[in-house]
């Protein structure tokens, strides 16, 4: 039979064996949380979206309307208003300036009285270091009420088509016309879409009212 001196050692052991156990683990708990937070908190790396000689792959992956970016100092590619500028990677700048209800006619024209005709007038900014071929420009315009889609005009006084031309450093005002049913009312979507060798397509939207 064990003495009881003997019997006290023994749980005094185990008692001091468990307890060197238990700091151990607390030890390295707050170690290993420390770490993590460090590691998840680290920011990523910026991209700035205004610079001209940022790579069509990196402007696409962190500057688009499909990434994480704003799509560059011209905001996001959808729901600009009009007057507000959006810039291309490569730094072409478009501004929808208005849409105003066209009367200037001509004697060979005649307008319909089932539509709302009128012309979109937009700023063409070329702070590229090339020239800018304008016919890659084209404009779509949707009603932004109840649907409809107009269809495209030309009308003879006044007009300033996307053709020719933009020298770096120039800047230019040129038109669309078109006709929307007035079944659609006056508050319209301009896509500005624009094709390129450098695979841009981005389309920028701008809303706003036919005045």
């Amino acid at each position: 039979m064990r003495s009881r001196t003997a019997v006290a050692a023994a749980l005094f052991l185990v008692v001091a064996l468990a307890g060197c156990g238990g700091k151990s683990d607390t030890a390295s708990s707050p170690t290993a949380s420390k770490e993590a937070t460090v590691a998840a908190s680290t920011p990523a790396a910026e991209v700035d979206c205004s610079d001209t000689s940022l790579s069509q792959a990196d402007w696409m992956k962190s500057c688009s309307e499909d990434a994480d970016g704003t799509g560059g100092d011209g905001g996001p590619s959808a729901n600009l208003a009009f007057g507000k500028p959006y810039a291309w990677p490569d730094g072409l700048e478009v501004t929808v300036l208005d849409a105003t209800v066209f009367s200037d006619w001509s004697e060979y024209e005649e307008p319909d009285p089932k539509s709302t005709e009128f012309r979109v007038r937009l700023r063409l900014d070329n702070k590229s270091k090339a020239p800018v071929d304008l016919s890659d420009i084209t404009i779509m315009v949707d009603g932004a009420t109840n649907g409809g889609q107009s269809f495209s005009s030309a009308f003879e006084r006044g007009s300033a088509p996307l053709e020719g031309r933009l020298a770096p450093g120039v800047s230019a005002v040129k038109t669309d016309d078109n006709a929307l049913e007035t079944r659609y009312g006056r508050d319209v979507v301009v896509t500005v879409q624009r094709t390129s060798d450098d695979g841009i397509d981005v389309f920028p939207e701008f809303t706003g009212t036919i005045r």
